[in-house]
């Protein structure tokens, strides 16, 4: 596993089309128990190289019922962003993430963590790609639906303050979703 986020955190595939050198996000452990892919680092994780240091990070741990010191233990959690870069921006907030990194990393880097009980797919990217069989379903559909993914994926909405107005839509993932997200993360992390 080292060898690989080694490689994975030198990776330049994608250089030329991206606004910073690169500097690709991630964490990871053999012992990772819940994997959270997300899309891509914003420009502020890209400076700090800490996956989800920002506001999305914070309301997604209130999501988890975790702190940041469990958050950040790769024993519990893997951090896996769809693009391991910062993409740019684009004209309605950050661009997509990158297409090169999921198909190059992703399977090599599931490969490796044996005790994962728990893939939250976070947002329409991450959905889209390990989803891809299920046609014709919006995220919202998925996210309400979310018990027909279980036992290994869980798909819910991006915690960016930009959801704010389909959380105000849809409140029942407050209600329904984020309790149900709190209870698998702490039997999760109470089970080892």
């Amino acid at each position: 596993m080292e060898e690989l986020l080694k490689e994975i955190r030198s990776c330049i595939i994608c250089k030329e089309q991206l606004p910073n050198f690169p500097r690709p996000v991630v964490r990871a452990s053999t012992e990772s128990k819940i994997v959270i892919i997300g899309q891509a680092p914003g420009q502020k994780v890209q400076h700090s190289g800490i996956p989800w240091d920002d506001q999305s990070g914070n309301e997604l741990r209130r999501w988890l019922g975790v702190s940041k010191e469990q958050f950040y233990d790769d024993k519990l959690f893997a951090l896996v962003p769809m693009g391991f870069c910062y993409p740019g921006k684009g004209s309605s907030g950050d661009l997509p993430p990158r297409p090169e990194c999921a198909p190059r990393w992703h399977q090599p880097l599931l490969a490796e963590m044996k005790e994962i009980r728990l893939i939250m797919l976070i947002g329409q990217y991450a959905q889209n790609y390990y989803l891809k069989d299920i046609k014709n379903t919006t995220l919202t559909e998925r996210v309400r639906n979310f018990r027909n993914f279980l036992p290994l994926f869980l798909p819910i909405v991006h915690p960016s303050p930009r959801n704010k107005i389909w959380q105000k839509k849809n409140p029942w993932f407050e209600y329904e979703v984020v309790p149900f997200l709190r209870d698998v993360t702490a039997d999760i992390i109470h089970s080892f």
